[in-house]
């Protein structure tokens, strides 16, 4: 089968970059055998990524080898990949890198975005590179555009696989997080619809690219969306154990040793239904354990340990000694930070537990149907707080989720006279419709 043209912007854009890799003298310019286990690390962000987030953008350029470092940029999940890929180069060298865009886009004009992802010079200069970075957008014009159309690799998903297996950077935010791992959201139902009615292969879950292996499931914009909620049903689909989802403006550095390290403005939550059992129907699961690891703070997804950030370590929450002393509920578990605060509270409280509910509109789907979050502390359970900030880590709180129902139409409280008290009595509460 003959071989696609290619446009002489990609053809020229991939010789330069090879040139000046080679020039660079960047150690895995080199080709170099397969590894079993990558030796790379991944930088997984959840989206929102400001400019002036410096720890998250030198370390992606620390670990691609450094000031100087050639980094590929794909702006393939962009509705503008030529825009978005500018400003991402200019942001890459104004921290030291040597930054180059790879003309691998759906949405780029006047460009066969298949015959470029099959260029071997192209795919030559991304396999030289010390890491690439995805950008935000569309997670599935990223596949689409690194996959052929029978699922099979490109050339340049290939060259992406050998640089990462050699010691390279592999980034991504936001679009650029969820293919990390194996199965990610495509267009999914808004979060508490998909509590309620499920996930359908295909549309609304789909296959990633699996950089950090088929034994994690990765999910961004966490906390602001409240999407851990979401990862759930999902991750019992496709039969998950482990779960991570990450917030906006910070990242899981995840090095080879698979000890995923947090860093940024906020933090990530760790889903783990190992020992969870669900039910039928509408999600409904017992002793799923949740985890939040703050910035700083390190999890091995292969030892199973926790490691809190070095000014927490020495503060470990005394539960003899609780600060909250009243009980914790919440009517929106899904607002932004919500199950966090939650968490930290109880972690830190007299309180056995905390509540938390979900309800829709009564406009949308199945409006009677809401759910119930009860965090409950175990033995295992165990806080951290900073010495210098009010944050808190919070490891191992039990989650248990169930479907409730919610009476329609909700009823409206007043309050009334007492009969006995007259206008300077105690007063009382009537319901009304």
């Amino acid at each position: 089968m003959p071989r696609a043209v290619v446009h002489p912007v990609v053809r020229f854009a991939a010789c330069l970059a090879f040139a000046l890799a080679l020039l660079a003298g960047h150690p895995l310019a080199a080709a170099a055998p397969v590894a079993t286990q990558p030796k790379g690390s991944l930088v997984i962000i959840g989206g929102a990524l400001r400019a002036d987030n410096s720890t998250v953008w030198e370390r992606m350029v620390q670990l691609a080898g450094g000031k100087g470092a050639r980094i590929a940029v794909f702006a393939s999940a962009s509705a503008s990949p030529e825009k978005t890929g500018k400003f991402l180069v200019d942001r890459f060298n104004q921290y030291g890198a040597k930054a180059f865009f790879v003309p691998v886009a759906v949405r780029l004009s006047g460009i066969d975005y298949q015959a470029a992802a099959d260029d071997p010079a192209l795919a030559a200069a991304v396999r030289s590179a010390g890491g690439a970075f995805f950008a935000g957008g569309d997670q599935g014009r990223i596949t689409r555009a690194l996959r052929r159309a029978d699922g099979s690799n490109t050339r340049m998903l290939d060259a992406l696989w050998d640089m990462y297996r050699r010691g390279g950077m592999l980034a991504g935010s936001s679009a650029g997080a969820a293919i990390m791992s194996s199965t990610m959201f495509g267009h999914p139902k808004p979060v508490l619809a998909t509590m309620k009615l499920g996930l359908d292969e295909g549309k609304e879950i789909a296959p990633g690219l699996g950089f950090i292996g088929d034994d994690v499931f990765i999910d961004q914009h966490l906390l602001v969306r409240g999407r851990f909620a979401r990862m759930v049903p999902a991750m019992l689909k496709k039969g998950y154990k482990i779960g991570l989802g990450i917030d906006e403006n910070t990242a899981m550095v995840v090095g080879p040793n698979r000890e995923v390290e947090v860093i940024g403005y906020r933090g990530a939550l760790l889903v783990d239904l190992s020992k969870a059992e669900p039910r039928d129907g509408p999600l409904n699961i017992s002793n799923v354990r949740l985890s939040y690891l703050d910035n700083g703070d390190r999890f091995n997804l292969q030892t199973q340990t926790f490691t809190p950030a070095p000014d927490k370590a020495e503060n470990r929450v005394d539960p003899a000694r609780p600060y909250y002393r009243e009980p914790l509920f919440s009517a929106d578990i899904l607002g932004n930070s919500t199950v966090v605060d939650l968490m930290a509270k109880l972690i830190d409280s007299d309180q056995p537990e905390a509540i938390g509910l979900s309800l829709d509109s009564p406009n949308g789907v199945q409006p009677d149907l809401g759910f119930e979050f009860k965090l409950t502390r175990t033995g295992d359970s165990v806080g951290y707080q900073s010495i210098f900030t009010e944050q808190y880590s919070v490891y191992n709180m039990r989650l248990d989720i169930r479907p409730i129902v919610v009476q329609r139409p909700l009823y409206q409280y007043r309050q009334v006279e007492s009969v006995a008290g007259g206008s300077g009595g105690a007063g009382r509460i009537d319901a009304a419709n």
